[in-house]
């Protein structure tokens, strides 16, 4: 398996959290922040591993 795939997969993961994001804001922004936290945190172990 390539290693590729797990920095498309945490990419792919942080897309899905962000429209979590997009979803929760009006409603619940608690929650839209720590959604938001984790698709940084997933941004950030995509582009540290593709370094």
């Amino acid at each position: 398996m390539p290693e590729e795939y797990v920095a498309i997969g945490l990419l792919a993961l942080a897309g899905f959290l962000l429209g979590g994001v997009y979803s929760t804001w009006k409603t619940a922004k608690a929650v839209a922040v720590v959604l938001g936290i984790f698709a940084l945190v997933a941004v950030g172990g995509a582009v540290a591993w593709f370094l």
